[in-house]
């Protein structure tokens, strides 16, 4: 059985993987692409066209360009005042980037430990009031796990896991998603800068996370 009740509220929260050019100032609604063009778009018209009956109201919180700390600033208005049932959190990537990047400052990038903690925060904060949460580990597309973005964000990515671990929560491992999928082709087929994907990423990330809420297509 689906892990989603029926007639669930199902918020993404994340960066620009998941706004996609979402409605502002809440992504919701069928129409103008209220939902974004990614993979939040994928998964509710899976759970829309295949699980008409459990009626599921999705929203899409993305920001493009967010870190852990920009969720966390805006976590009461964007995420507990809308009182989801469900939330889906994934976030990291830019975190990734500001360490590797020259154009922020190196006081403005946050730790390893710093990310853990905070998503560690959010996550205790949050979970007595949700009815299931899912942790999407960040990516980056590059088999070279010794390649620095890659190496960085897969210890980032160990973090969200054990902060997933420790709230009971879902995981999808977007990582592994991508890995199984590039030993056929190159990461440029799916994201010109290995991280932004097209829409052949976009179902990749979907895929992943409708197999983890154990979504059937034939019911």
């Amino acid at each position: 059985m689906m892990k989603l009740q029926p007639h669930s509220r199902l918020l993404f929260i994340g960066d620009s993987i998941t706004d996609c050019g979402r409605k502002r100032p809440v992504g919701e609604g069928v129409f103008d692409q209220a939902l974004g063009d990614g993979f939040v778009s994928l998964v509710d018209a899976a759970l829309t066209a295949v699980y008409p009956d459990y009626a599921i109201h999705t929203l899409n919180m993305g920001i493009s360009g967010n870190t852990i700390r920009d969720l966390e600033s805006r976590w009461q208005t964007d995420v507990l005042d809308l009182q989801p049932d469900w939330l889906v959190i994934k976030i990291g990537i830019n975190d990734v980037w500001q360490h590797l990047s020259q154009t922020w400052w190196p006081e403005e990038n946050i730790s390893l430990d710093g990310y853990a903690q905070i998503l560690d925060k959010l996550a205790r904060q949050t979970r007595p009031q949700l009815r299931g949460l899912i942790v999407m580990t960040p990516y980056f597309l590059d088999i070279n796990r010794q390649e620095p973005m890659r190496a960085m964000m897969d210890q980032f990515g160990a973090a969200a896991k054990e902060v997933a671990a420790r709230h009971q929560a879902l995981l999808v491992d977007t990582q592994a998603a991508f890995d199984a999928v590039l030993q056929s082709m190159d990461p440029m087929q799916l994201a010109m800068d290995r991280v932004h994907p097209n829409l052949a990423g976009h179902m990749i990330l979907a895929r992943a996370f409708l197999r983890e809420i154990q979504f059937k297509w034939e019911r």
